[in-house]
């Protein structure tokens, strides 16, 4: 049978579970008060970049890649076929209109060329004997006309004669017939000779005109082949550098074969690439900004490459400034690709703040230097500026380097620590 328990002991008891729970109490106010000092962590300003909210253009750009290179860039070819003697500049050169880049062996040209000369010359003499042949067929067919003209009259004097002494019984009908047939051919016959002389006459100027164009032909071919041996002077025709030559001395080059390369390095354009992905995005007339270094370049796109390789669209930039003192060849530059624009919005300065997400939390700073989260809706972005389209008001200081690792705080402390 249970017995009641002591005062005392029920006394004691009570004290000891009291006191636990008394001592579990204050470890709870302990933890929770180093926790809520751990949630308000301060970071130094040190450690921060701020840009100032305002009002301005913002636009939108993809992110390319280009090489900075010569505006103009002439390729010289070799204009017959030569072999290298000598290699008179060398790549990197600045030469000046006129002066001598290589020296081509050109006799095996110079004897083509002598070659046609000659041909040229036998043309020329086989004209002249045609003209003379188809004189002589000429004046052979005149005088055979003239002779037949005086035989008829003969056979029509003859003829009258027959029939005179028809008349008088000297001579039969049969005589008088023969006479007026041998008139008849007579007749005919100089009618051929007459429709031969018209046809000697046509003939002649056809055929002089075909071997005058013939010789005209070797002739143009003639001028064309000295024109080339007078190209074969490779020569600089306007100032510029040097940038590449072919430096094999005794080796042969064809016809139309690249010998050197000459750049004209006071103007100079870009030629960017870009992802595949943003293939429907790049168009002919899009601004384009190059950075170079702190400088910042305007420009257009001229000119899309229709071909794809690699997953990579090619592009061609031309600056509207050109000429600028930063522009070096074969320069790596970054280029942006502006796709939109807006005239007027609130915009930040752009940062590691800011994810390329449109809706995030960053961090702006109120009048007690503390650092408050916002959510804010970012827009159109580029390597400059970022829009806010809600969240942030003008004239208001934003935290642009990354405090992600705080964004479970609602506010941080900002401190500033003089060094000592």
């Amino acid at each position: 049978m249970d017995r009641e328990l002591a005062p005392e002991v029920v006394r004691q008891s009570r004290t000891r579970t009291y006191t636990i729970a008394l001592v579990a109490l204050v470890g709870v106010a302990v933890a929770l008060y180093f926790f809520r000092n751990a949630l308000k962590t301060s970071v130094e300003a040190s450690r921060i970049r701020t840009a100032t909210a305002e009002v301005g253009p913002v636009e939108n750009s993809l992110n390319a890649t280009g090489e900075v290179i010569p505006a103009y860039e002439q390729i010289i070819t070799s204009p017959i076929r030569a072999s290298i003697r000598q290699v008179l500049l060398t790549p990197g050169t600045q030469v000046k209109p006129g002066q001598a880049i290589l020296d081509l062996d050109k006799s095996l040209t110079i004897i083509d060329y002598e070659k046609m000369q000659d041909q040229l010359a036998l043309k020329r003499n086989s004209i002249d004997q045609l003209r003379m042949k188809l004189n002589k067929n000429l004046f052979d067919a005149e005088a055979d006309d003239q002779i037949k003209s005086l035989n008829i009259n003969r056979l029509k004097a003859e003829l009258e004669d027959t029939r005179r002494l028809l008349k008088v019984g000297g001579r039969t009908q049969e005589d008088v017939t023969r006479a007026e047939n041998n008139l008849r051919i007579a007749e005919l016959e100089k009618t051929k000779l007459e429709n031969d002389l018209t046809y000697n006459r046509q003939s002649m100027g056809t055929s002089l005109k075909e071997t005058t164009l013939q010789a005209q032909i070797e002739e143009k071919n003639l001028k064309e082949l000295d024109h080339k041996l007078k190209q074969a002077n490779i020569v600089a025709d306007r100032p510029g550098v040097l940038t590449w030559v072919n430096e094999n001395i005794g080796s042969a080059v064809n016809e139309g074969e690249m010998l050197a390369k000459l750049a004209d390095l006071g103007s100079f354009r870009v030629e960017g690439s870009c992802s595949d992905v943003y293939a429907d995005q790049v168009k002919t007339g899009l601004p384009v900004i190059v950075k170079i270094n702190e400088s910042n370049l305007r420009g257009m796109i001229t000119q899309v490459k229709p071909s794809v390789k690699n997953g990579v669209v090619q592009f061609v930039v031309q600056l509207d400034d050109n000429r600028h003192s930063s522009l070096r060849p074969n320069m790596k530059v970054e280029v942006f690709v502006v796709t939109s624009q807006t005239a007027k919005a609130v915009r930040v300065a752009n940062g590691p703040a800011f994810k390329g997400k449109k809706r995030q939390f960053i961090y702006v700073m109120n009048a007690k230097g503390v650092a408050e989260r916002r959510d804010v809706e970012t827009g159109l972005s580029n390597f400059d500026f970022v829009e806010v389209r809600s969240g942030i008001q003008p004239g208001e200081k934003v935290i642009i380097t990354d405090l992600s690792e705080y964004e479970h705080l609602q506010e941080i402390t900002i401190e500033n620590r003089s060094n000592e």
